[in-house]
């Protein structure tokens, strides 16, 4: 649990340093996650960050059912939870944009002007919450996801690393930064994808690479496909 833990303060607090820079045009941004914007992805992200306190207060169920692999199957991805994925962050991401309106004196309103600080304090106390709830609870303390799944809390606190890291990658893209990923989500993803087999040493890939290619960020070669499969390698694919 320590270093899933860790990898997920430090992702989070990553972006979160990340989002204080932001100003009002960045939000509209389109991202490759379409029809996303930059603001609907980061509540997406807000909301899977904010996930396990709500689900630590529920009633615990039966033992586990699925690990942090087994919960990205193609069940997540169908049409109708992906609809329904988008259409949850367009709520969020409008629910935070009605928090950054505030008064004008004499009358009207207006958008904050410290964007940023207002997104990152919001982000902040979710996430943070989040390490709250899981510290009060064993690492073997099972929950029911959205999606009906039983895992432990080190196993969804796992899939939370992955949200928050893959899609820092994407946000990265979308507002022309270079990529912030840590090193320990880093570490966490990585063996996540690979389920803890080393890469074949030609590939050269370090762990941005790995992930980035992994997750549909880059493509694969041929030559990359082929030192996979000769490898007995099957990299974990979101929604395969």
């Amino acid at each position: 649990m320590s270093v899933v833990r860790s990898a997920f303060r430090d992702e989070c607090e990553r972006l979160g340093s990340v989002l204080r820079t932001l100003d009002r045009s960045d939000l509209d941004r389109p991202t490759r996650c379409v029809p996303w914007t930059v603001a609907d992805l980061l509540a997406h992200v807000r909301t899977g960050a904010g996930r396990l306190a709500d689900m630590l207060a529920a009633t615990a169920p039966g033992p586990a059912q699925v690990d942090a692999a087994g919960y990205f199957g193609a069940a997540k991805f169908v049409p109708k939870v992906d609809a329904a994925r988008i259409e949850a962050a367009r709520t969020e991401a409008a629910r935070i944009g009605a928090a950054r309106v505030e008064a004008v004196p004499g009358g009207g309103e207006r958008l904050a002007e410290r964007t940023g600080a207002l997104l990152d304090a919001d982000f902040d106390r979710t996430w943070r919450a989040t390490l709250t709830a899981v510290d009060a609870h064993p690492a073997d303390r099972v929950v029911r996801t959205r999606h009906g799944d039983a895992m432990t809390v080190t196993e969804f606190l796992r899939t939370r690393v992955v949200e928050v890291g893959v899609h820092g990658l994407d946000l990265a893209e979308a507002l022309n930064r270079p990529p912030w990923l840590t090193p320990t989500a880093a570490q966490v993803i990585a063996e996540l994808l690979t389920g803890g087999q080393a890469l074949p040493v030609g590939l050269g890939w370090d762990r941005l690479t790995l992930i980035r290619k992994a997750t549909g960020r880059s493509p694969r070669s041929p030559a990359e496909q082929h030192a996979l499969d000769t490898a007995g390698i099957r990299l974990l694919a979101f929604g395969g």
